[in-house]
């Protein structure tokens, strides 16, 4: 299917209780893009990612309007089977993910439920544990693993699912300096198109080139990662600071010939 990894068209949405969270929003993510969605507490980021396969918006009953595609293919009902198929979700909790006797089992649970059965099935477990360095822990319980660990069959359980792209809200949250290391080196290999939800700001240049910064409901700015976090003006404006002593024009990031 031709088109843009994702496409959202003057997308407006409202909770049921009148407050309305998103205004007008536009953006355009093509295929094989690392984008970090950054903003404060209350911009709409996660309001914003849940629309992308039909967990909030107009398809969920919900009060909105304006147009999503993905990879060409318009977010309407009878599409949702198609969309979910083709955009992951990783949540920040990933106890919110895990609820299976197993490692094997919570990863299997996507694609069994898409059909898949036996070998195929296996092989596709066995492909994400892979991906994510969690292959010999198949046949351990989640709540054996550490919080990282946890956090990266998480993704695992979206990766069985081969989703075109892959949407995750606050990977680096509650990480230890080496498995917040190791899930860098994980999502930088991955060959998906990617939309990350950060407070992280130095994450957000490690891993995306692109960074769209959202408040009040809106993207207000859209650029290179190391030109939002280099201006300093934007960034207070939108109250947004960088750790103490960090430069961001002074260290290397994902940039790409």
């Amino acid at each position: 299917m031709s088109g843009p990894a994702i496409q959202v068209e003057r997308l407006v949405f409202a909770y049921p209780d009148g407050r309305q969270a998103l205004f007008g929003v536009d953006f355009t993510v093509e295929r094989g893009e690392r984008v970090a969605l950054l903003g404060p507490n209350g911009a709409g980021k996660t309001t914003l990612v849940l629309h992308l396969n039909g967990i909030l918006g107009s398809v969920a009953g919900g009060t909105g309007s304006g147009r999503i595609q993905i990879g060409g293919t318009g977010l309407h009902r009878e599409h949702l089977t198609e969309i979910r198929r083709k955009v992951g979700l990783v949540f920040q909790d990933p106890d919110d993910q895990l609820f299976m006797p197993t490692v094997r089992d919570d990863v299997a649970f996507g694609p069994a439920n898409l059909g898949l059965r036996g070998a195929e099935l296996d092989d596709r477990v066995h492909e994400a544990l892979v991906q994510v360095g969690m292959q010999d822990h198949a046949d351990l319980a989640p709540h054996h693993l550490s919080f990282g660990q946890r956090r990266r069959v998480a993704v695992a359980t979206v990766l069985a699912m081969r989703p075109e792209v892959l949407v995750l809200d606050e990977p680096s949250s509650n990480l230890d300096p080496a498995a917040r290391r190791e899930l860098a080196d994980i999502l930088a290999g991955l060959d998906v198109t990617l939309l990350m939800i950060t407070h992280d700001l130095p994450y957000a240049l490690q891993l995306c080139e692109r960074s769209l910064l959202m408040d009040g409901g809106r993207i207000v700015a859209d650029g290179k990662t190391r030109d939002l976090l280099g201006d300093a003006d934007l960034m207070a404006a939108h109250r947004l600071e960088l750790p103490y002593g960090f430069d961001p024009l002074s260290v290397p990031g994902p940039e790409r010939s």
